[in-house]
């Protein structure tokens, strides 16, 4: 009988560099902080320098490997310049995360109302960044004969929440993207994929979320309680190891039970 390999029991990312955008806040942070601890080289890239260059040196202060980067993900300078400043020492990029999006600073309204110049705003960071960043990086994940890319999506598109039109637009125009980025950059053996998170706690305030409304959504979730960043680093660290090899063109939701589809 053929023996058993035990499996490697080892830190997943070691000797894989990712990059992280928007990694100098809330989810993308505890994303760029996990992957350290599982002994990957994380890229913190995000528009605010100063918040990235603090994430890394906390990276690296928990014996992580980690270097802060800026970029702006509407910019294709910028996000060209993200390929060359990301890339491990023969040019690869293993592994991307396009954490980077609008949400926080959102007001609610109804979508008669949305002025067409935030609509813009917002699709070039939610839905263009991706793309524009992904298509930058690309030779580099190709280099790396064995990547994965990780867009950070919502729920929202599956609830269709009222108030946030252009922000559900543009999670769902991911969920596309997603979809036909697996297909065409497939072959060079880079898997594409979408975690979907529910409502997320993060120390980034919202004006518009009142505790009334945080114990609606925890009590109306099946875990009974709302899901914090490390929720969602633990299952992006999945989708970027080797663990899930022959994981691709998939939307993982992670919510507690609250929605199934």
């Amino acid at each position: 009988m053929m023996a058993v390999k035990d499996p490697d029991l080892g830190p997943r990312l070691a000797g894989r560099t990712v990059v992280v955008t928007g990694a100098g806040q809330g989810i993308g942070a505890e994303i760029a902080r996990r992957i350290a601890h599982e002994g990957g080289t994380v890229v913190a890239a995000d528009r605010d320098l100063e918040r990235a260059t603090a994430v890394a040196e906390e990276c690296r202060a928990h014996g992580g490997r980690a270097r802060a980067v800026h970029v702006d993900v509407t910019d294709p300078a910028s996000c060209a310049r993200l390929g060359e400043e990301g890339a491990d020492e023969r040019g690869a990029v293993h592994g991307l995360v396009n954490c980077a999006a609008m949400f926080s600073t959102i007001e609610m309204k109804p979508f008669w109302e949305i002025d067409p110049r935030e609509w813009d705003n917002l699709m070039a960071v939610n839905l263009r960044g991706p793309w524009l960043v992904t298509s930058r990086l690309l030779p580099r994940l190709r280099r790396a004969g064995d990547a994965s890319v990780v867009h950070i999506g919502s729920d929202s598109m599956w609830q269709g929440k009222e108030g946030y039109l252009h922000y559900v637009s543009s999670k769902s125009g991911l969920l596309g993207m997603t979809f036909a980025m697996a297909h065409e950059i497939g072959g060079d053996g880079i898997r594409v994929n979408t975690v979907s998170p529910a409502a997320v706690i993060t120390e980034i305030p919202r004006a518009t979320v009142t505790e009334d409304q945080k114990t609606a959504m925890r009590t109306a979730t099946p875990l009974d309680r709302l899901a914090g960043p490390q929720d969602i680093a633990s299952v992006v660290t999945f989708l970027l190891s080797p663990d899930a090899g022959f994981v691709s063109g998939q939307v993982l939701s992670v919510n507690g039970g609250l929605i199934h589809r």
